[in-house]
């Protein structure tokens, strides 16, 4: 619109001076400027043409802010996933009371995934094992997901450079996971509520943490029943990993169960570290062939208040299914503090 304007104002003052009418000429000619300079102005205010909009926003749901999404793996009584379903074979309970169905999707939409690892001096001899279970994930994901990676010992740091939030380059994320060296202890909690507040800088609706670790958390600031709420507010999946072994003193299985099962996500004791890859790489397929779905609470409720969450499915030709979601959300209420202070970009002092 703006490219044509201006060559058709010129053609028709050219037409004006071939053909002039001395006492209209002047006035066309103030007419015709005052016309282009408003239908520049009005092209100059106008919003960007969604068109124009990066790829990835193709995929994002655009969803009423009082909606809950769930993302939902379902598994057969053996364990397998189970694809294929569609709306009807589900059900939504809140509180124990049923609730309609909004929206209902079942494909291989790209997610927002941070890769959290625990950079302690007790997983030296891990890291090599975690750095290669992380790039196996990577491998086996859509290549339009967006990952970082959180670094985390006594300190939490962002893996990839300042500039760059988010990558979809296995190379650009090999290197954010060998820039640290394993020393010092476990900030754990920390590490976590940096990865979730910085999962909310993406835009794809799905987000994903993936933790690794060999340990409790022994140098947090914040404590584990602020995660919880922070987990409870947010859309997020965590799946846990646990690489403990028997020396590792401040192993805390539970707290990776918890975890895994306030979120919808999984938990993973291997006994080796050595299994770490395949474990990766089963996540990723968990996370390609997840259920989303959607509803507006029949009951509005005040900021703080929790509610539990319960899908089941049932279909014909399928037996004994089972839905892994999140156990439930906490209205939204303002956020208990983050480490936001000890984030470092780069490798740690």
């Amino acid at each position: 619109m703006t490219n044509t304007l201006p060559s058709a104002g010129c053609q028709h003052s050219e037409t004006a001076l071939r053909n002039p009418e001395p006492e209209l000429t002047p006035l066309r000619g103030l007419l015709l400027l005052l016309v282009f300079l408003f239908l520049q102005c009005v092209s100059a205010a106008q919003p960007p043409n969604p068109s124009s909009s990066t790829p990835a926003e193709e995929y994002t749901l655009t969803l009423n802010a009082n909606m809950v999404l769930l993302s939902a793996t379902v598994v057969d009584r053996h364990n397998a996933l189970v694809a294929g379903l569609n709306k009807d074979d589900f059900r939504i309970y809140e509180d124990g009371v049923p609730q309609p169905i909004q929206s209902f999707s079942h494909e291989d939409i790209p997610v927002t995934a941070g890769i959290l690892v625990d950079n302690s001096q007790s997983m030296g001899p891990k890291r090599a094992d975690v750095i290669a279970a992380a790039m196996a994930f990577a491998r086996s994901s859509n290549p339009q997901d967006q990952m970082f990676v959180v670094n985390f010992s006594d300190y939490v740091s962002l893996g990839l450079p300042g500039n760059t939030p988010f990558t979809d380059s296995p190379e650009k994320l090999l290197l954010a996971l060998s820039a640290i060296r394993s020393i010092g202890r476990t900030a754990l909690y920390d590490g976590i509520a940096v990865g979730l507040n910085h999962l909310r800088q993406g835009n794809r609706e799905k987000k994903v943490l993936i933790l690794l670790t060999d340990g409790g958390d022994t140098a947090s600031k914040l404590t584990l029943p602020q995660i919880l709420a922070l987990a409870r507010q947010s859309s997020a999946i965590i799946y846990a990993i646990g690489i403990f072994d028997d020396q590792d003193e401040d192993q805390n299985p539970t707290v990776l169960n918890r975890l895994a099962k306030e979120t919808g996500g999984e938990a993973f004791f291997p006994e080796s570290s050595k299994e770490l890859a395949s474990i990766c790489e089963s996540i990723a397929h968990d996370i390609r062939n997840l259920y989303t779905l959607s509803y507006v609470p029949t009951i509005n409720d005040n900021a703080g208040a929790y509610h539990a969450i319960q899908v089941k499915a049932s279909a014909h030709g399928h037996y004994g299914l089972s839905v892994r979601t999140r156990a439930g959300y906490t209205v939204p209420s303002p956020p208990p503090p983050t480490a936001a202070k000890t984030i470092r970009h780069g490798v740690q002092p």
